[in-house]
């Protein structure tokens, strides 16, 4: 007979914007959050028998840097003894996260696992490398938060280093995929939020645990702040295209 991994519990914080209501709080701290909402919820559950913390994270050049599923399990008051990966699959990290934690189930390698992802792309540093001589006057920043840095020249002149916006406007080129095709396939879903939005997996009205808006009061979001369920097709026309000229996402 086949083992099956079993989902048991899911529960995820709100979706912020970039620069948005979640812009102030740490990665980590971040991703602590649900992790220590499973943890108060399911008490009956001995947590020193966890077996792992899988978590995606496809940035992990700031506060994410260092096994941030371990940090996070600390933080979030997981027994010292479970211990914690961070997986990096680029957009793909997360739901790779939990196939792995799945697939490590099924061969009976472990037996319960938590799995998921986290991201915070408006506290992504910017960086440099470091000088190649004394007082070089060449050095060069990047901003980690979408996009390429630190790029190999023999990796960039035989495939390229297009990031994922650019993709997608490889993908709209090659497939024919109109701008007014792209819009009405968004207002579909942010027309109907019970579709896109499991609002049964968010955590209403949560205080985050350690963190403090700019007045000192506990941080409250009680919802996604995209897409937008006022969006209409004839706001999106307006939108720019920044990733290419004459693009189309």
């Amino acid at each position: 007979m086949t083992k099956q991994a079993l989902l048991c519990d899911a529960v995820r914080t709100p979706i912020g914007r970039y620069g948005g209501s979640l812009s102030s709080i740490r990665t980590d701290d971040l991703a602590a959050i649900p992790l220590r909402a499973l943890v108060t919820r399911t008490p009956q559950f001995d947590w020193a028998a966890l077996d792992d913390v899988w978590l995606g994270c496809a940035n992990q050049a700031g506060e994410d840097n260092r096994n941030i599923a371990r940090m996070s399990s600390l933080l979030a008051g997981l027994p010292m003894s479970v211990p914690g990966v961070t997986l990096n699959r680029l957009c793909g990290s997360g739901m790779d996260a939990v196939g792995s934690a799945a697939r490590a189930i099924k061969s009976g390698e472990i037996q319960c696992a938590i799995a998921g992802g986290v991201e915070s792309m408006s506290r992504a540093p910017f960086v440099f490398g470091k000088a190649g001589a004394g007082f070089d006057r060449n050095i060069q920043t990047y901003d980690t938060t979408i996009g390429w840095r630190f790029v190999n020249k023999a990796f960039q002149k035989k495939w390229g280093t297009d990031s994922m916006p650019e993709t997608a406007e490889n993908v709209a080129e090659q497939f024919g995929v109109s701008r007014v095709d792209q819009d009405a396939l968004l207002i579909g879903p942010t027309s109907a939020p019970s579709v896109h939005r499991p609002t049964e997996l968010l955590m209403p009205n949560w205080s985050l645990w350690r963190c403090r808006s700019v007045e000192g009061e506990p941080l409250r979001v009680s919802g996604d702040e995209g897409p937008r369920s006022d969006t209409t097709l004839e706001k999106l026309a307006t939108l720019p295209t920044p990733f290419r000229g004459g693009g189309v996402p």
